[in-house]
């Protein structure tokens, strides 16, 4: 992931690298159809996130025969408008990274519910069918789906009466409700991940429980880290709720934890909404729901949203707060954050100043336009990690 600019949390304008990071929730599904065929079904998931943009437009990969496209917005869950366009006709219409296309290839133009708002994004849900002999094939009594994936997070799900026999890279592994096995991962190589899946044909399986697929949640975080002497982090986490007729969101404060001057963002409108710091005591007594079981005096934020989450819809939300925790200090000279991380994904800003002289979970490391490190932890387990980091103070502050 390129990351540039400054994180300025607060300001009116989402800085470029702040777009990127809410772009991490895009997921596509590879449901394969029967060998004979060559094709799978593809359900594809994404933000676009330029302000102002009016359309998004998705390649049709060359090599592989597109049919039975539909588009729906993920907000509303209502169709959008769409059409095939060349990259010449996409960049002629300010499709971003223009760069990068190509002119001669086909593309899937979509166009929006409305403009991407400044401090807000476009989500959207395209699905197709793929034939692509190169990526799927038969041979005798077993099948292999091989291709590049470079989306962060994948799923492909056989076809009915096969089992797993053999994939080159970790993967989480869970039977459907009808039999079907899924296959899922998230992205950790720096471009395509190079997917290769042998499958055999067998008995159909039943699913023995839910299974929470790690690939599909979209929950991520960032932590921007004031001077530690402050025992502050401002917090910035985005995530889904897709229930029908949730009216508030409540964000349990850790315990040891508390917060203070939060901000909450409709994503799919950019505006602002309305929030409240109580107890789930207050909230219970308020006929709040979504506090389940917190003890009475677990401190919550709750966010109000301007409108019910509608039935097929979804709502995205983006909570920023600052949290006081004596857990992040200085201790020997040396900055300390200790902290478990749940979600799929995670990003730690060190002030500025600061030099990182230790990780203990491995983190993809990089340096922000102002001189800051960015740390980004990409978890694919469903149990949480144990993050370390220490840095020191360096006068001056070392050069991008």
């Amino acid at each position: 992931m390129k990351i540039l600019g400054v994180f300025l949390l607060a300001a009116a304008a989402l800085p470029a690298q702040v777009r990127e990071f809410i772009t991490a929730d895009t997921y596509t599904r590879y449901e394969l159809q029967a060998p004979e065929t060559n094709s799978f079904y593809i359900v594809y998931e994404v933000t676009e996130t330029r302000p102002g943009a009016k359309y998004h437009f998705n390649q049709i990969r060359p090599g592989s025969e597109a049919s039975n496209e539909a588009v729906t917005d993920r907000a509303t869950g209502k169709p959008l408008e769409f059409g095939i366009v060349t990259g010449k006709q996409a960049k002629a219409e300010g499709a971003g990274a223009a760069d990068r296309l190509q002119d001669d290839a086909s593309y899937i133009r979509v166009k929006l519910a409305h403009p991407v708002p400044e401090k807000g994004e476009a989500r959207i849900l395209i699905t197709k069918t793929y034939k692509d002999k190169a990526s799927y094939w038969a041979d005798g009594d077993r099948i292999t789906f091989k291709r590049g994936l470079g989306i962060p997070k994948n799923a492909v799900v056989l076809p009915p009466g096969y089992q797993l026999f053999r994939v080159n890279i970790p993967v989480q592994t869970a039977t459907e409700a009808d039999g079907r096995v899924r296959i899922s991962f998230i992205n950790t190589y720096p471009g395509e991940a190079p997917l290769e899946i042998v499958a055999k044909k067998a008995a159909t399986l039943t699913a023995s429980r839910p299974a929470s697929e790690r690939a599909h949640q979209d929950l991520e975080i960032l932590y921007e880290l004031q001077e530690p002497e402050t025992h502050s982090f401002r917090i910035m986490h985005d995530l889904t709720e897709r229930a029908a007729g949730t009216k508030v969101h409540f964000n349990i404060v850790r315990a040891g934890s508390h917060v203070k001057n939060p901000e909450s963002i409709d994503l799919d409108s950019g505006e602002s909404l309305k929030f409240e710091i109580m107890t789930a005591g207050e909230a219970k007594k308020r006929q709040l729901q979504g506090v389940g079981r917190s003890p009475d005096d677990t401190e919550v934020v709750a966010t109000f949203f301007a409108a019910p989450v509608p039935a097929g819809g979804s709502t995205r939300v983006r909570l920023m707060e600052t949290y006081e925790d004596p857990t992040y200090t200085v201790k020997d000279g040396e900055l300390v954050f200790d902290r478990t991380f749940g979600r799929p994904r995670n990003l730690v800003v060190l002030p500025a100043g600061w030099t990182l002289t230790e990780s203990v979970c491995p983190a993809v490391i990089s340096t922000l336009a102002d001189g800051r490190t960015l740390l980004t932890f990409v978890n694919p387990r469903n149990d949480e990690v144990h993050v370390i980091i220490h840095a020191r103070k360096t006068t001056p502050p070392v050069a991008p």
